[in-house]
């Protein structure tokens, strides 16, 4: 790769790391204008939505990266970054436990902890509230 495209992913990176997508988002774009890689384009979509909030783009920007790498746990947890924005809590919470089925990823066990993330229910095929997952989550709470 070349300076400017190193360059430019730093910057963009760190201001990710402080909080200040805004910019990210110019660090980023410009960095997809060189390159288009997987991992640019699922920062770049988290940044669309916190920022513009183009949630339709943002989220086929990163389900393209997705396409691309689709064993990136990262990818996963942009992607769900991007769902929560959207006030979408139970599609970010899919995201995060699909990402977390490649490898272990601490930004998405951290944020599965902070959003309180249940198990899923035990009959995946009944609502959660349905008497018998409640039951059976009710006697494996107890029995272990």
């Amino acid at each position: 790769m070349s300076d400017t495209l190193n360059g430019l992913l730093l910057k963009g990176e760190q201001a990710l790391k402080n909080g200040d997508t805004l910019v990210a988002l110019v660090q980023f774009e410009m960095a997809h204008a060189i390159k288009p890689l997987p991992s640019i384009k699922a920062k770049l979509a988290f940044c669309l939505a916190k920022e513009r909030r183009q949630y339709q783009q943002a989220m086929t920007l990163c389900r393209e990266a997705l396409q691309i790498e689709p064993d990136n746990p990262d990818h996963y947890y942009q992607l769900s970054r991007i769902y929560m924005i959207a006030g979408q809590k139970r599609q970010a919470i899919k995201s995060l436990r699909k990402g977390l089925k490649f490898k272990r990823h601490q930004q998405i066990i951290d944020e599965l902890i902070r959003l309180g993330a249940r198990k899923e229910p035990f009959f995946s095929s009944l609502p959660r509230e349905h008497i018998l997952n409640r039951s059976v989550g009710i006697l494996f709470s107890k029995f272990g």
